[in-house]
């Protein structure tokens, strides 16, 4: 039976300390990013269509790079891929803070900024196992999950304070510069270790891709747990209806702001119990019963509830959302270290598409149902549907003890 590792054994590891710190104030930079974007968009046009398309590139490029970027991150050392992404991105969103700046080009600009993301993320996900080993891995991935979480909420808590104190462009500059921290923390905190796969004359994109999706495909245990972690696409729906369903409540924009944050904070919380009050191999037995229970409160907003219930049932399927640490430590450790980069990039972009497939299902459906309460059911009630089979695939294949 493994032990359970804590907080402060992962916190005495000097290379997880630059990780974590180096993830803490890029997410904390990114968000403020994010709204300074749409502030400065939205100054320069006056639309509010031109700020949410603004407002999805920083998301949709990840769909590409990362089938085709995040094999890097088995081509070369982990550590140079990683200081490499983040020195592109400073350069490259200082350039989005010079004043004037075309949209045309502030557009390809920030497009090529999250092309870069998808080599670090693939990395970062790569180097860990090898920067901790045992339970002390599954609870570094938790607290990188919590620390993404809450950056998230402070950055756009914090963001829109900081944006109206400093400007947009500044806000931007301030983003470059928690780039440029990160680089240099990693560089100096994080051992430099040799490529784990071949360096030589590259392997095709095509070939490489191919070999990902194969190493997920003949793994029964991969692919119930990429049909596990897709399940997100479904649970992201409320996200997209926050503001619609605050309007259908009697609500404004401080409801849908309490809305959004719910979802988050129940992962935070879910991600905490794990982590500190539940042993490694209940842990793993528990992620398909997980699955379906970040789920199933939703398929309760058929009743249109109230702001008090409607954040409880978010708070709730977002405990039960944080099997996706599990879920993703565990494929972490089943895929062969050559390949993991390939692997979590084919994995990872997926999960951005059915997020965002999800996004615009709930946002197709709702026109036709007209209600946003009776859309979020409905898409619950559709992935129930799926998810039992998922489930019921991950019970046959599950390892009885973790990796």
């Amino acid at each position: 039976m493994e032990a359970k590792a804590t907080f402060r054994q992962i916190l005495a590891v000097g290379e997880l300390r630059a990780i974590w710190f180096a993830e803490l104030q890029s997410i904390l930079g990114d968000q403020v990013a994010r709204v300074a974007l749409s502030v400065l968009v939205f100054q320069r046009t006056g639309s509010a269509t031109w700020p949410a398309l603004t407002y999805a590139l920083t998301y949709l490029p990840d769909l590409i790079g990362g089938p085709l970027l995040g094999g890097l991150a088995d081509r070369y050392p982990r550590r140079a891929v990683m200081v490499c992404s983040d020195v592109v991105r400073a350069l490259l969103v200082a350039v989005l803070a010079v004043p004037g700046i075309p949209l045309p080009v502030l557009a390809a600009v920030l497009v090529v900024v999250q092309l870069a993301n998808a080599p670090f993320t693939a990395a970062q996900a790569a180097v860990l196992p090898s920067v901790l080993s045992g339970d002390s891995y599954v609870l570094g991935q938790s607290l990188l999950k919590i620390t993404n979480q809450i950056g998230q909420l402070a950055g756009f808590a914090l963001g829109g304070a900081v944006i109206a104190t400093i400007g947009p462009g500044r806000g931007l500059a301030l983003d470059a510069v928690t780039f440029a921290v990160s680089a240099i923390v990693l560089r100096l905190g994080v051992r430099a270790r040799p490529a784990s796969g071949a360096s030589g004359p590259a392997t095709s994109t095509l070939r490489r891709l191919s070999a990902g999706a194969g190493t997920i495909w003949r793994d029964r245990r991969l692919r119930a747990l990429v049909g596990l972690a897709w399940l997100a696409g479904f649970v992201i729906v409320p996200e997209g209806l926050a503001v619609p369903y605050a309007a259908e409540i009697g609500g404004g924009a401080v409801t849908a702001g309490l809305l959004l944050a719910a979802h988050p904070a129940g992962i935070v919380l879910g991600v905490f119990v794990l982590g500190r009050l539940v042993r490694p191999e209940i842990r793993l037995r528990l992620v398909g019963a997980l699955a379906l229970g970040a789920i199933v409160p939703l398929a309760a907003f058929w009743f249109r509830p109230s702001l008090p219930y409607a954040a409880g049932l978010l708070v709730l399927s977002g405990m039960c959302a944080a099997y996706q640490v599990t879920a993703s430590t565990t494929f972490m450790r089943l895929v062969p270290d050559t390949e993991r980069g390939q692997a979590f990039g084919l994995a990872g972009s997926g999960l951005i598409a059915v997020q965002g497939i999800g996004l615009i299902a709930g946002g197709l459906l709702v026109g036709v149902l007209g209600s946003p309460a009776t859309t979020v059911s409905v898409i619950a009630l559709a992935g129930l549907v799926v998810a039992v089979p998922a489930t019921r695939a991950w019970r046959h294949v599950a390892p009885p003890h973790p990796l």
